[in-house]
């Protein structure tokens, strides 16, 4: 979808300022549904909610098939914000690990259960190669009905899923704090910033990328594909030392070089549009982060207890994917207007706030000792 999504849009749309429409309403969809999916899943469980969502997609991708083959961008934005449902709950993932495992384990199951994507990184760029032409009067529909299938075997798996630590335990109620004292906690704060950042500025530049090789510069689509393959894997592929890492070194300390590396891909991307830029850029992006987003999870389950956890992890994942959807709308136009070299700038106003957050943060007692049963 991040390979395809605005390269679609493009074909699809006669104004090239919104190619990037049907990624910022999916992220969109993200940012709205996040309260509900969290409300669902505390009613029937991780295992349902998971499960359905799956189902979602495949009906999502499938509507994302007709729309190339009648050739309608509003099909393709429906489904696109369709797709936004899935996603909702794919964010619960990291969650579920924490959940699933004693909490002192908490930063090393969240960084573990993003290597999934390792496999995607691949899987995605061999369908987008060789489905392409699997319907030969229809580019990509192929791609998109292997997409459907893999989203049917998951919900399958996740019918298998068993119940959560959470979901084990009597958590109904008693002992919660509002909402409002849970979010007024400084490390709160910039466990949600740290979110915020991070999917901010990988989904600005990620999403602008295939928008600017391929339709701009005049890169092949398998030239594209291969950098975000690339960016892909500089993503996840730190999740088998990330956790470890945290643990020895601390979530302040981790999320500092994950903003740290998030400049570098900037000051990388500003050197100019050669594909060697791109490929550096993208991979710093990846690489930064996981990095910020596996220490902000990590931060923000310090902040509540195991029966707080729905109405905390929901305004984070509100806020994050409201930034991420901003983002994504924001990536085509600026694109559009004003070219890559001026979309390469706009992330460093922001990580600046999340160091100027880490530092204020530093010495709060919460992060100085280990994670606390429950949290």
């Amino acid at each position: 979808m991040v390979t395809l999504g605005g390269i679609i849009g493009a074909r699809l749309t006669q104004n090239p300022a919104l190619a990037t429409l049907p990624l910022s309403i999916m992220v969109i969809g993200v940012a709205v549904v996040a309260i509900p999916a969290t409300v669902l899943m505390r009613k029937i469980g991780r295992r349902l909610g998971f499960a359905i969502a799956s189902i979602s997609a495949v009906v999502a991708v499938l509507l994302a098939a007709y729309a190339l083959e009648v050739s309608s961008f509003p099909a393709f934005i429906g489904a696109a914000g369709l797709f936004g449902i899935n996603m909702a709950f794919t964010q619960q993932y990291r969650y579920a690990a924490v959940e699933s495992v004693e909490t002192r384990f908490a930063p090393r199951a969240i960084s573990f259960v993003l290597l999934g994507a390792i496999g995607g990184a691949f899987v995605g760029e061999n369908l987008v190669r060789y489905g392409q032409f699997f319907f030969p009067t229809v580019q990509y529909a192929g791609t998109l009905t292997a997409v459907a299938a893999l989203y049917f075997v998951q919900s399958l798996l996740f019918f298998a899923l068993g119940p959560m630590r959470g979901e084990e335990a009597d958590s109904h109620l008693r002992g919660q704090r509002p909402i409002g004292e849970i979010a007024r906690q400084p490390v709160f704060i910039v466990a949600v910033l740290g979110g915020v950042t991070a999917y901010g500025v990988m989904t600005l530049i990620m999403t602008a990328t295939p928008l600017s090789m391929h339709i701009n510069d005049g890169y092949l689509l398998e030239e594209t594909a291969r950098v975000i393959r690339t960016h892909v894997l500089a993503m996840y592929v730190p999740s088998l030392f990330s956790g470890f890492l945290i643990e020895r070194l601390g979530a302040v300390k981790m999320m500092s070089i994950g903003g740290l590396a998030l400049i570098v891909a900037s000051l990388i991307g500003m050197q100019g549009h050669n594909y060697i830029h791109y490929w550096y850029a993208l991979i710093m992006l990846g690489v930064g982060w996981n990095i910020l987003y596996v220490g902000g999870t990590t931060m923000l389950t310090l902040t509540y207890s195991i029966n707080e956890r729905f109405k905390a992890q929901a305004v984070n994942e509100f806020t994050v994917f409201g930034m991420s959807a901003t983002a994504s709308l924001l990536a085509g136009t600026v694109i559009h207007l004003y070219g890559w070299h001026t979309l390469i700038w706009i992330p460093l106003p922001l990580l600046v706030i999340i160091f100027a957050g880490l530092i204020w943060v530093r010495g709060e007692p919460l992060l100085q000792c280990p994670m606390r049963e429950g949290a």
